[in-house]
């Protein structure tokens, strides 16, 4: 295993321990322009998530609704909106297919579908990053590192596989000499492929695991340099509790 990525494990709570969690519930906010855009501009906010940390396995509740959820799995992918019961309401299979191209970023609608997919994938790997990452089908290996104002972090090359429902394959990791995550650099497929830098803040402990508790995505130039001047989207997580 790279030694970064095993001492960011270390440092998050341990793979060890890690693979006797059998679920992970979080409280979590997500907001900002981004989600308007889609014609879903409160969708997200003040949402109970419940995953499954080993399997590509997500809920949230309530979605569009106070009575629904959304529900994704993968391998294959679907996607399905049900009652609390659990009751299918909505579903589809192979949703990446689905979006719309070319995407506009102010102005292209998602349907319920097409939401809860994007969240969804991206909200399991936030939550189970960095475990995720020493999968056997997963690649990670140190780069060069970044300077960020007077801070060197160094980063992670991690390379996802199909069978991981994602922003897009190749994204990098950026940690301080804490080995805390400070910022993910990704392009989201279904977005069409904008240079995202992406911040963590605010990270708490929680069971002996450590999130980060804020999070704000960004743009960034050719150069790497992010605009911390517009946040397309924001993420809050209040609390996180793992079984």
């Amino acid at each position: 295993m790279d030694k970064l990525l095993n001492d960011v494990l270390d440092a998050h709570g341990g793979l060890e321990n890690w693979s006797k969690v059998t679920k992970v519930t979080a409280m979590v906010s997500l907001h900002g322009p981004f989600w308007e855009a889609r014609g879903w501009p409160d969708v997200y906010m003040s949402q109970t998530v419940v995953l499954d940390p080993h399997h590509e396995h997500i809920t949230f509740a309530p979605f569009t609704a106070t009575d629904r959820m959304s529900v994704l799995d993968v391998w294959p992918e679907r996607v399905k909106i049900t009652d609390l019961r659990g009751n299918v309401i909505e579903e589809r299979a192979n949703p990446r297919a689905s979006f719309p191209a070319p995407f506009e970023p102010a102005i292209t609608p998602w349907n319920a579908i097409q939401v809860a997919y994007f969240t969804s994938a991206a909200v399991w790997n936030y939550l189970t990053a960095p475990f995720v990452f020493a999968r056997p089908d997963v690649v990670a290996h140190e780069i060069a590192p970044w300077i960020e104002g007077e801070e060197t972090w160094r980063r992670l090359a991690v390379t996802f596989p199909e069978a991981i429902a994602n922003h897009n394959a190749d994204q990098v990791f950026y940690y301080d000499d804490t080995f805390m995550l400070r910022r993910m650099d990704y392009s989201p497929d279904v977005t069409g492929k904008p240079p995202v830098a992406h911040y963590a803040y605010d990270h708490k402990s929680f069971d002996g695991f450590v999130f980060p508790t804020r999070r704000l995505v960004h743009l960034h130039d050719p150069e790497g340099v992010a605009d911390h001047g517009f946040a397309p989207i924001a993420i809050d997580v209040t609390s996180v509790k793992l079984d």
